[in-house]
């Protein structure tokens, strides 16, 4: 990096990284500057959001993340719910949850749990049909 350059690019591939946040299994897969970490439920998210450090420790990823020019979006049931990094804007949202350098996606918050909500309304009719 050069005294030009504001940020120093990083590119991240990978195809099959499985971490484990307090027993709940995160597949990650990437694209290059962005990293998509997929959590298969709701419960199973804020689960892991319980674990994640305090505001002060969180801003150490979030500024590493962004001075790498790195983004990552936490998905839930294939809905985007959180972003992290060069890519986040947090709002009033964020900053009101208390997640803020964190960019909140209610509409995807919301998107999952209807979609959990509606496989488990539909699992009873799977098992008698």
């Amino acid at each position: 990096m050069n005294g030009t350059d504001a940020r120093a690019p990083l590119s991240v591939v990978t195809e099959d990284l499985t971490l484990t946040v307090d027993g709940v299994d995160l597949d990650v897969r990437s694209t290059g500057d962005r990293l998509f970490v997929e959590v298969a439920t709701v419960r199973d998210a804020l689960r892991v959001a319980r674990r994640l450090p305090g505001d002060s420790d969180a801003r150490g990823p979030a500024a590493l993340l962004t001075a790498t020019d790195l983004t990552t979006e936490v998905r839930v049931r294939g809905r985007t719910v959180a972003i992290v990094g060069a890519a986040a804007r947090p709002g009033v949202l964020s900053r009101e949850l208390g997640v803020a350098p964190a960019e909140v996606r209610i509409a995807g918050a919301l998107g999952a749990g209807m979609s959990g909500l509606s496989a488990a309304a539909s699992a009873p009719r799977r098992l008698f049909n």
